[in-house]
């Protein structure tokens, strides 16, 4: 709390009229006057339950960052407030962890390490079904990327078709994340959080979407241009994409899961960039995510072979420098160490008797793709 001017003002805690010279923090930085004064710490913090509505105006003047003294490793800085949590419809089925206290799903938590199992013929229908969902609220998305819309906007677009469609969304509340899909700009390697901040010329973006239908869950996600980007980014992103294909080609009955990763690294250190290794593929289906465990690096130690049946993501982070990341103090953003730019992409395979089929793969009015042949 900051200490005023002498100048009057009155407690705002209900039922208290006592001269006030404390002022809220988050007020001073909203710029929001009167309704910023308590006359001490208790009168505040027992207030503030009802006091933090005041800080989600629209007025775009009002933004801030929540983090001032954390240290970015890049120029992109969160642009506060969030939105208020958007609504799912009572009659669309929810996943175990949507009303969690803390987002835990009790299934992942009981049998997310168990062995990966192979889909029925019905469940596969299913999951075709949902991907195709996924696929359509992806393209949504992406028809909103233009310069000048925030990334909260996107989040609106895709909360609104997800329920459309009688889905929920599958990152809201899981966890705690507080929004409808991650959109990752710039050196954010995933999981960024929609805000209030306006995509620019020349960013990349990464929209991230997942939804929950008829009890399976979908995942994929792509890499677009904000604009006019420069050639190095056209670089970055065409790789990341390369580097999923090479990965995707090796998906068939009996190729070991480790063996991905190594596909996935050669391509990226011949183009000159550098793989994540903190985040990885994983199952998909009944629990959003679940066995196996699917690294993009070389030399890994994971374990399984594929069978037809198996479902999973393959979903490679790829930086322009250090392969290192750090976390921003919300416990979701995940940048780049030094700061330079990450690129992903994801999609849903299924293991069949003869091969693979992407689930999550382009539709015939998909918007048309940036990268010639990908």
């Amino acid at each position: 709390m900051s200490t005023a001017a002498a100048d009057q003002n009155t407690c705002n805690a209900s039922g208290c009229d006592k001269p006030a010279k404390l002022q809220c923090p988050t007020c001073i930085k909203l710029e929001l006057g009167a309704a910023s004064f308590f006359c001490s710490q208790e009168c505040f913090r027992g207030s503030w339950a009802q006091h933090k509505a005041v800080h989600q105006v629209s007025n775009p003047k009002a933004t801030y960052n929540p983090f001032p003294s954390y240290k970015f490793t890049g120029p992109l800085r969160p642009v506060y407030p969030l939105s208020p949590r958007r609504e799912v419809p009572a009659d669309i089925p929810r996943p175990d962890y949507a009303t969690s206290a803390r987002g835990a799903s009790r299934m992942e938590e009981t049998y997310g390490n168990a062995q990966i199992q192979s889909m029925t013929p019905s469940e596969i229908e299913t999951m075709r079904r949902v991907c195709r969902m996924g696929r359509e609220v992806l393209d949504i998305a992406a028809r909103t990327i233009r310069v000048g819309v925030t990334t909260d906007e996107i989040d609106r677009a895709v909360h609104e078709a997800t329920v459309a469609r009688k889905a929920y969304p599958s990152t809201l509340n899981y966890y705690m994340f507080p929004k409808s899909l991650c959109t990752s700009v710039n050196e954010v390697v995933c999981h960024g959080i929609p805000d209030q901040r306006k995509l620019e010329d020349g960013d990349i973006i990464n929209l991230d979407i997942s939804l929950y239908k008829d009890g399976f869950h979908t995942d994929l996600n792509k890499t677009y241009f904000v604009g006019n980007v420069d050639d190095k980014a056209k670089k970055l992103v065409k790789t990341t994409r390369e580097c999923l294909q090479k990965a995707i080609d090796l998906v068939k009955p009996g190729a070991r899961y480790r063996d991905l990763g190594a596909a996935i690294e050669a391509h990226a250190k011949a183009n000159g960039f550098s793989v994540v290794r903190t985040f990885c593929g994983h199952g998909v289906g009944k629990m959003f995510h679940s066995a196996p465990n699917i690294p993009h690096y070389a030399k890994n130690k994971t374990i399984g072979i594929m069978k037809p049946g198996h479902v999973f993501t393959i979903e490679p982070m790829i930086n322009e420098g250090s392969h290192y990341d750090q976390t921003w103090k919300d416990d979701w953003t995940t940048v780049t160490s030094d700061g330079k730019r990450s690129a992903q992409f994801e999609h849903a395979i299924l293991v069949t008797e003869d091969g693979h089929e992407v689930l999550t793969r382009r539709l015939p009015d998909s918007p048309e793709s940036m990268l010639k042949d990908l």
